[in-house]
């Protein structure tokens, strides 16, 4: 009886194991195939940095191995950015199989929306923030300070911005996952709105440049995106009562 017992967990190991494999070897085939433009894709990241430097000035390398590693670092994780889709897909094809069909049809859009949401939140970064920030930033510097940014310590900071907006684009999922839950209601989010622009704000400041402009240009976001959370929460309410019965007995129809 307890080898039986046991028997399903060795299979969801196992079938763990499997999908874990196969994300790696994902991102482990994209980053083989892009590895040869590794160069040109940090003159790209880069770029909006090199089109606001002064005449003159470039950017340095500080390591004798920096200008090596630092590309084929960006490369890595450009991989796993392009992988995003197939990782999440194997992250829902190992939990699908303990889902309802209702909480599978609610789950699709928020996988499609969260991927989509974070590349949002990548390009806004990129396009929109980036110009200004660099821009402010380029010109604010003392007369007689030459501006010469380390490709590495440059690389870490756009990584961060990337991470922070992406990550803070998912503000609607956020809140449908916390109303789908019943952790809140969106009656009592609407309540708490004047402190959640707060927070926005609070949150722009910290993940930010200490510049007045990229907190606004996170805050904004933010809360536009919090009203959109808001409308589509509507739409993932918390189980009632009757549809747990109904769960229930689907779940025992399935054993049987």
């Amino acid at each position: 009886m307890a080898v039986e017992d046991t028997q399903p967990l060795i299979n969801h190991l196992i079938e763990l194991r499997n999908r874990l494999l196969r994300g790696v070897i994902c991102v482990v085939i994209v980053f083989l195939a892009l590895v040869y433009f590794a160069n040109d894709i940090y003159n790209f990241i880069a770029s909006p940095l090199i089109s606001v430097m002064p005449k003159g000035a470039s950017m340095i390398a500080t390591n004798i191995t920096t200008p090596f590693f630092t590309p084929i670092k960006l490369t890595g994780v450009v991989a796993i950015f392009i992988s995003v889709p197939y990782l999440l897909y194997q992250i829902w094809a190992f939990v699908a199989p303990a889902l309802y069909h209702r909480e599978k049809r609610l789950v699709y859009p928020l996988l499609f929306s969260s991927t989509l949401l974070f590349y949002c939140g990548v390009a806004f970064a990129y396009f929109v923030v980036f110009p200004l920030v660099f821009g402010f930033l380029t010109k604010s510097a003392p007369e007689g300070v030459a501006i010469a940014t380390d490709i590495s310590s440059y690389l870490d900071f756009v990584l961060t911005i990337f991470f922070a907006f992406g990550v803070c684009f998912e503000v609607p999922v956020a809140i449908i996952l916390l109303c789908w839950t019943g952790f809140t209601s969106v009656d009592d989010l609407k309540k708490k709105r004047p402190y959640i622009i707060v927070t926005a704000f609070v949150v722009g400041m910290l993940l930010t440049p200490p510049d007045i402009f990229s907190q606004t240009l996170l805050a904004i976001p933010m809360c536009l995106l919090f009203e959109i959370g808001l409308l589509f929460a509507h739409f993932y309410q918390s189980k009632n009562d009757d549809e747990i019965s109904e769960s229930t007995i689907e779940n025992n129809t399935k054993h049987e």
